[in-house]
Order: C-alpha cells, then structure tokens, then sequence
C-alpha cells in the first residue's frame, strides 16, 4: 500500500530533483535509479499486461518455481510449494522476489513463514506459520519488493510503478530515500542477488552465485 500517493504527473519533476541529488554518490546506485526512472516511458504502453503477467510467470518457471493460475485469496501467495498468479503482474514478481531472498528452509513455509501477504486468502493459517522476527519480515519485504523491480527493468516491463507503489520514493525529497535505496542495493549484492553491475543474477546462475556469497 502506498503511503503518501505521488501523481504520475508529478513524477518526472521528482525524478529529476531524485537525480540531481545522487550527483556524487555511489556511480552503481546513481545507475540502478536511472534504470527504473527510464521505464517511466513505457508506461504509456500499458501496466500489467497480459504478456507482463506471461512474462513474470516464466520468469517464475526459469528459476524452477510451480506456478498456480489462481487468485491468492483461494488460499495463499505462495503455499509452500507454488505461487498464486492471478494477481497484478508486478505482485507477481515480487512473490518471485520473497522466493529469491528467503533461506531455502523457508521456502518449503506458507508465505515464507513471513506471515500472510496482502493477496493471501488464509490469514490465520499463514500468520500461524510466522517464524522469523519483526526485524527480518520488514528486512525481506525490502529486498524481495527491490529484487523483484530489478527484475521488471530486465523484463522491460514499467518498474517505476512497482517503485512508487512500494515506497521507494516516500520521503522522496529527503536524505534517507536515496540511503534507504543505496543500503538496500548493498544488501541484495552481499546476498548474491545482484552482480558487480547491480543487475539481477540470472536464474542459470542463481543458486551457484547464492551458495558462493553464503561461504
């Protein structure tokens, strides 16, 4: 849920002020933004798609994750087992994005054992399989919502959307919205999630890349 809305008409004088204040930070960070400002132009072209949402669905496929064409609500975003795809294309890839980030003895937990996301139907159930502390379910919620834009920008699909709408530009105009940025990026990096270029690691590479940054 967005926190404090921002007209889409307003976001390109945001944008550009965004830019004028990375002037001198890290070169890596300043990149990353310029890639999710640039797909501001594809907006025009539609946001979330049917070819957005079979792009993110074998998205899912490439890293190996069952897929189920149903609605969240029916019960869960992700069961253990599959993710839910009939929700917006970038929640979508989001729920790749918590698959992505969560240690793979979660994996196997309803909703990560993260508690129920907002499309999962069954609430007590998911938030009955919490298993992790407040500070790790706010940590991941960043992360996999970070990862999964980054993915957005390689599908070519309209990122900024997903930026907004998950808060990556509240408190826009100060400080902390570009550190919040530049620690998060750090953090998907030491992960093994991103490369030296701040892209995300393809699924071929994925598991190879994550088991040699946990050594």
């Amino acid at each position: 849920m967005i926190l404090t809305p921002i007209p889409l008409e307003e976001l390109p004088a945001i944008l550009a002020d965004l830019r004028g204040r990375l002037t001198g930070a890290d070169p890596l960070v300043a990149e990353v933004f310029e890639r999710i400002a640039a797909t501001l132009d594809l907006v025009p072209l539609g946001v979330d798609t049917p070819q957005h949402r079979a792009d993110g669905v074998a998205l899912a496929h490439r890293f190996g994750i069952e897929t189920i064409d149903e609605l969240p609500m029916a019960a869960y975003s992700w069961d253990g087992r599959a993710i839910r795809t009939q929700s917006e294309s970038y929640v979508l890839i989001h729920e790749i994005g918590h698959w992505l980030v969560a240690p793979p003895e979660r994996r196997g937990l309803v909703d990560f054992g993260l508690g129920a996301g907002p499309e999962t139907g069954r609430v007590e159930e998911a938030n009955a399989a919490i298993c992790v502390d407040q500070e790790t379910q706010i940590e991941e919620e960043a992360l996999s919502s970070l990862i999964g834009i980054l993915w957005e920008v390689e599908l070519g699909q309209p990122a900024i959307m997903a930026f907004l709408e998950q808060n990556w530009l509240e408190g826009w105009d100060r400080a902390a919205c570009i550190d919040n940025l530049a620690d998060n990026l750090a953090n998907l990096h030491r992960r093994g999630l991103i490369d030296a270029n701040y892209r995300p690691i393809p699924p071929e590479h994925f598991e190879v890349k994550r088991r040699v940054a946990s050594l």
